[in-house]
């Protein structure tokens, strides 16, 4: 099953020196999920200060700078996974440095529909229903 693990934290909570040692603990767990077979993707993000936020209202975009919402911690990475239960997702969150200062929320991917089956039975049903001649 995919799980995506978002991670958020106070970006003011790091000093560099941490917020370097982070990233190098968080890409060693990345690099075994990864020969594990395991892991899809992962990545830190920039500062939300280089966010931008797109809405449609009315047909119309509306277009502003920084995040979404206020809010004392900010979405700073993500890991993507293929494990196969909750259970080994929160493990492998539990492992996460930010873990310790901020939060890891684990939600599953919806599944998303299968198109060229879902193409395949309709053309199938529209063969059942043409008359032979």
């Amino acid at each position: 099953m995919k799980y995506m693990l978002l991670i958020y934290g106070d970006e003011n909570c790091w000093t560099d020196d941490e917020r370097r040692e982070c990233m190098l603990e968080s890409m060693t767990i990345a690099d075994e999920l990864q020969q594990q077979g395991k892991l899809i993707s992962a990545d830190p993000l920039h500062s939300v200060t280089t966010a931008t936020s797109l809405r449609i209202r009315n047909g119309q975009k509306q277009i502003t700078d920084g995040p979404f919402a206020e809010t004392t911690e900010q979405l700073g990475g993500y890991y993507l996974i293929d494990v196969d239960d909750l259970d080994e997702a929160i493990g492998i969150a539990a492992r996460l440095p930010p873990a310790k200062l901020g939060t890891v929320e684990i939600r599953p991917l919806f599944p998303k529909p299968d198109a060229t089956a879902d193409a395949t039975a309709t053309n199938n049903r529209s063969n059942e229903t043409t008359p032979q001649s």
